[in-house]
């Protein structure tokens, strides 16, 4: 069975750029990414993911920009955009008084059936943890 996952940026920036000193649970963000690889899991991201994890990668190694870039498309993954996400990004945005990207990513995994998301960002988990259908990181198990 192929598992549903979502990945934001700070998960993505762990599988890019793994050699970063201050990156923490690298090691399990590129085991993801080798299950995703090996099309156990499938990735379905919200539209404005590449731009978003490229805005990060730009800024802290612009000289592999464009090798990242096109790994980071190499990668197979599903873009996922109907008016229903943007409708609960922009609820959660107001509800939990965080930025609409990060809540795009989690209405994403709360319109795909049997989806998480996966972060690494341990302030949007605390807020939203409650909604269920996210992970933090750190926490997560690998499905079988």
């Amino acid at each position: 069975m192929v598992n549903r996952l979502v990945v934001d940026a700070s998960v993505a920036v762990k599988w890019l750029v793994p050699q970063q000193p201050e990156e923490a649970d690298v090691s399990t963000a590129l085991a993801l990414l080798m299950r995703v690889d090996a099309g156990q899991i499938s990735l379905h991201q919200p539209p404005h993911f590449v731009p978003e994890v490229m805005g990060v990668i730009s800024r802290i190694c612009p000289t592999e920009a464009f090798d990242i870039l096109r790994d980071l498309l190499d990668t197979e993954m599903c873009l996922e955009e109907n008016s229903g996400i943007y409708l609960t990004a922009t609820e959660l945005s107001i509800r939990l008084k965080h930025h609409l990207f990060d809540t795009l990513y989690h209405a994403t995994a709360l319109h795909i059936p049997d989806a998480v998301y996966v972060t690494a960002d341990q302030r949007y988990f605390d807020k939203a943890r409650h909604l269920g259908q996210i992970a933090l990181l750190a926490e997560f198990a690998l499905p079988q």
